[in-house]
Parts: C-alpha cells; structure tokens; sequence
C-alpha cells in the first residue's frame, strides 16, 4: 500500500474537537499558502476496482470507483460513457452527530449539490467515448470532517478513478480514457488574509470562500466564490485563484506519485 504526504507539514493536526488554537494567526500555526498534512492511501478497500482514503488534516475521505458494463438507459446506443458521483458523511464526521439522510428518507439539498459537483468535474476530464458504453460511479464517503470535504473528495476520487480505469485499460496505450489529471483545493480570505486549505473553524469564519477545482493543464473545472457579508473586487479574486493554483499543483504531484507507486505503469492521466 503505497502511502504519500506533502512537505507542508509534518505532525498529525489535533481534533477539530479541541478548543485549543494558535495564539495568533492560523490553527496550528500554519502559513497562509500552506496545505495541511496529506496522506493517500491507494487501493484502500479490497473488492472496489479502485479506491483511496485521503486525509488532509483532519478531513477523511474514502472514496472507490466501480465500473459497470452499462449505461443509464438515455445513453444507450451511442457508444459513450458516463461518469456519476455519490456523496454521504459518516454520522459522527462531524463534532455533533447528523443524522443519516437515508434515515429520513431522502437526500439534502447541500448533498445533491456535491455529488453533482463531484461527478461534473471528473467527467472534464475523461473521454467518454473511449470509455464506451460503461459507468465508473464514484463513492466518496466522509469520515471526518474538518473543513474542504467537497474538494478533498475530488482530489481522492481521480486517484480511484484512474486506478478503477488501470484494470481495463492501457494507462500508456492510446484508448487511455483519462485526459488529464484533476484536483481541487479550498481557498479564501479570513481575518483580512488569504489562505489556502480552510479548515473548519477558519471556513466558518471566512470573509469570502472559494472551492477551486483545476486541471494539470492549468485550465480550471470548476469554481465556486462566495462572499460572505460584503462583495470582493476582482483583486481579491486574483489572488484567491493564484493560491489556489499553487496548492492544486501540489495536490497533483501527490496524485502522480501515488499512482507511480500503485500502479507502476500509471502516467497519471496522460494518454
């Protein structure tokens, strides 16, 4: 099991649960442009075709891929893929229990929005019609939640994916379904300041919030800005997306040594 961490930071964040936060600046003392600490665990469950659990900080996501020779009956005959996405977060993921939403029978308006999200931006990057009539769906299932479930489970389900696709397809042949490598990254201002990476109590906070979800190419999903309270001008936008972009491309070098690792013949994407 091959296992990667970022140079960000060294030791494991403490609970979100605790009260006890840096005196001044960031929790845990962190610099503004600074990931908490990465861990991906590829191939983490034993019957998925592929899979990860990532944890940054103190989020946690298990995400799997299962390929399936169909397609949903709209898309039948022509010859493409789909790629779909589920989202659901662990009753005790976060510091007072939530109920499950199968529970109450339904899904929340917060869920179907992320797991609409999850799969419109792995489809960007995947060629349906060197998928053929097949459907990769997406489990991503929060086991902790500390702030950036959204984009920490975009950034574990492309490691899943591109493991899932590796055991029907040639990572280096020319059907190599994957057309780049995607992941995503939260950002934006707290206390005056840019950062990279909100965690909880940073995000509950935050001035503006923004999820940013890039390719390898540079060229973006997916974004998602709020202002919280008052507008931001186009400067504090800038500066949102050039973290943003700095902490993706990290994220992405963790992904390609991680599939190097599990899959050695894995060219993270590239065809």
């Amino acid at each position: 099991m091959a296992r990667t961490s970022t140079s960000h930071a060294t030791s494991r964040r403490p609970s979100p649960l605790s009260s006890v936060r840096a005196p001044a600046g960031r929790p845990n003392g962190r610099a503004p442009a600074e990931l908490r600490a990465l861990t991906i665990e590829p191939n983490y469950l034993a019957f998925a075709e592929g899979s990860a659990l990532i944890s940054l900080g103190n989020t946690r996501v298990l995400c799997a891929a299962t390929i399936e020779d169909r397609v949903p009956p709209w898309m039948r005959g022509r010859g493409n893929g789909w790629v779909s996405a589920e989202y659901a977060m662990l009753p005790r993921a976060t510091q007072e229990r939530t109920q499950r939403e199968a529970t109450r029978g339904r899904l929340g308006g917060r869920t179907h929005e992320i797991q609409r999200l999850i799969g419109r931006a792995l489809r960007a990057i995947v060629d349906m019609k060197k998928l053929g009539e097949r459907t990769v769906l997406l489990d991503c299932d929060v086991l902790q939640a500390d702030g950036g479930t959204r984009t920490t489970a975009i950034t574990g389900a492309y490691v899943a994916l591109a493991l899932a696709l590796g055991r029907t397809f040639d990572p280096l042949g020319p059907d190599w379904p994957l057309t780049g490598a995607l992941a995503a990254v939260s950002v934006g201002f707290v206390d005056g300041q840019a950062r990279l990476d909100l965690e909880y109590e940073e995000d509950s906070r935050a001035e503006v919030d923004m999820n940013v979800a890039m390719t390898e190419r540079g060229e973006y999903v997916e974004v998602q800005g709020t202002a919280e309270g008052r507008p931001f001008g186009r400067e504090r936008l800038d500066a949102l997306l050039e973290l943003a972009d700095a902490g993706i491309r990290t994220l992405l070098a963790a992904q390609r040594d991680v599939l190097a690792r599990a899959r050695p013949t894995a060219n993270a994407g590239r065809p």
